[in-house]
């Protein structure tokens, strides 16, 4: 069942369209414009991203870092580990 998960999980972030992330990052108290949303969205797509793996999560934080700000790119980091423990998913990351 974690495979089934950890899958879905990933080719979600696959598909994310930039409208999407916009939408999400309202609803969770960000703001990042419609280009970096392109840029996060185009990463995401041309990247194989491991966000069950601590150094896969450093990555994608860094490259978030990079496609927005250091800020931005810590309070998502600090949402998706929130996300995390309250979805009970702690066991499928390391």
């Amino acid at each position: 069942m974690s495979f089934f998960i950890k899958q879905m999980i990933t080719s979600k972030l696959k598909q994310l369209p930039p409208e999407e992330l916009l939408k999400y990052a309202k609803q969770y108290g960000f703001t990042i414009t419609r280009e970096e949303a392109n840029s996060i969205a185009q990463y995401l797509k041309s990247h194989n991203v491991d966000p069950f793996t601590e150094k896969g999560r450093n990555t994608m934080v860094q490259e978030l870092a990079k496609r927005t700000d250091v800020s931005t790119a810590k309070k998502a980091h600090k949402l998706f580990t929130e996300l995390i423990t309250s979805y009970g998913l702690e066991h499928l990351f390391e």
